[in-house]
């Protein structure tokens, strides 16, 4: 994407073999809603995963439960995944293997459709990065992949486990692989941070070591694929949330710098933008596409890629498949052209199951170089407090979305299109300022 200092050999030759949409987006700046996103191809609103976090929230759920009452409210929003077409579960009725691991909120990893994985929903004493502690002293798993998170940082035996195992028995396979990386704690190995001096900043050199650390297990993960597939390996790119370290915040274990208040959780594009790259030996064209596009695209583009999905299936998701694009049976000069991008901001705890408009602190939309963010209030509060009015900003001229163009009259007309699009993606009934 065109950053001149960051290391990433092997994502850097995956993006030169095949197409790259540099202007994709998620419709959530946080991990979960988004992940199930992946799964469902659906937005939060729809999927119901709109928060990281059930009721009462992450704070009482640490504070005043034991165990067992923890694990118990987790486990309350199981249905929510289980009851999902999710990208897993159709493959799986079409004969695929499914692995999950990494990143994952969905308790068990069936609960998904995967036929195995890592993550349970359960405490797991050898889990480094997934465990949390209550305040009794109890310990349970985080919620957000337990054991899973070993995969990338510590090991990538479990994938080439399943691989050598799915190419034993001829088996097509589908790999969920999403490593906790570059996500804090920022404590990769020395020889990743030697690849950065003392040029770079001290509060991105930690950020930038753990991409690099993401970059070779990519490389792990590709040079498997080639060793234990003899079919051609669907290689799919996309970011959860952005994130940009903050030289003011550096995390008290002493591994690296929380994000800025602009980036990840917020409704502006360092929290929002993603590239995606979709890659296909022999398949696939070495492109770069610059127009708009979203992570609710990819789980239609991965069915027909895979042949499981008919087109007139593929028109049943909000997203739309980017593989005719990808494979060159389609230009952009059609309705992508004019296309619009949504997404909404949610608090990472949610007071109710199943009532996303009782939460939506922030919706945006984009289309063409203009991008409007409504905020809402709730009980007369905006959270997160990144915005308390409309916002209209100019993407080509005003990137860093600094100058606001909807309190000047001649966007007056811009801003009423662009909320009607909006109204019509969704429109909860909340208060908005």
């Amino acid at each position: 994407m065109g950053n001149p200092v960051v290391q990433t050999p092997n994502l850097d030759a995956l993006a030169q073999r095949g197409t790259v949409f540099t202007h994709g987006y998620v419709p959530a700046s946080v991990c979960r809603p988004s992940l199930v996103t992946l799964l469902t191809g659906l937005y939060p609103h729809q999927h119901g995963v709109f928060f990281n976090h059930p009721p009462p929230g992450f704070s009482k759920l640490t504070r005043t439960m034991d165990r067992q009452q923890y694990e118990t409210a987790r486990a309350t929003t199981d249905h929510l995944i289980e009851d999902q077409a999710t990208l897993p579960r159709m493959l799986t009725k079409a004969g695929y293997r499914c692995l999950q691991t990494g990143k994952y909120w969905e308790g068990h990893w069936s609960n998904a459709g995967f036929t195995e994985g890592m993550t349970t929903g359960r405490y797991q004493p050898n889990a480094k990065y997934g465990n949390k502690q209550l305040s009794n002293g109890d310990w349970v798993a985080h919620g957000n992949g337990d054991a899973g998170l070993a995969i990338g940082r510590q090991t990538m035996r479990p994938i080439e486990t399943f691989l050598r195992e799915t190419q034993a028995n001829d088996e097509p396979a589908f790999v969920w692989y999403a490593p906790f990386l570059p996500h804090l704690p920022h404590d990769s190995p020395k020889t990743f941070f030697d690849r950065y001096d003392k040029s770079v900043p001290t509060h991105l050199r930690a950020y930038y070591a753990a991409c690099s650390q993401f970059d070779a297990s990519v490389g792990e993960l590709i040079e498997l694929t080639r060793r234990y597939q003899t079919r051609p390996t669907l290689f799919v790119l996309v970011v959860d949330n952005g994130f940009r370290p903050d030289a003011t915040k550096p995390m008290r274990d002493g591994h690296g710098f929380n994000y800025t208040h602009r980036s990840k959780r917020s409704p502006f594009e360092n929290g929002l933008r993603t590239p995606v790259v979709i890659y296909q030996q022999g398949v696939t064209r070495p492109q770069q596409q610059s127009c708009l596009v979203s992570s609710v695209d990819i789980v239609p583009t991965i069915l027909e890629a895979t042949a499981q999905i008919e087109s007139i299936e593929v028109a049943k998701y909000p997203g739309q498949s980017l593989w005719p694009i990808a494979t060159g049976q389609q230009t952009t000069a059609t309705e992508f052209d004019a296309r619009a991008v949504f997404g909404a901001v949610y608090p990472g705890d949610a007071s109710r199951l199943g009532r996303p408009d009782l939460n939506v602190a922030y919706r945006w939309v984009r289309q063409g170089r203009f991008k409007l963010i409504v905020p809402h209030s709730q009980q007369g509060k905006i959270w997160g407090d990144y915005v308390d009015q409309v916002q209209l900003f100019d993407l080509d001229d005003d990137p860093d979305e600094q100058v606001n163009l909807a309190i000047q009259t001649e966007y007056r007309s811009r801003v009423e299109q662009l909320r009607r699009q909006l109204d019509r993606w969704w429109s909860p009934q909340t208060k908005s300022e």
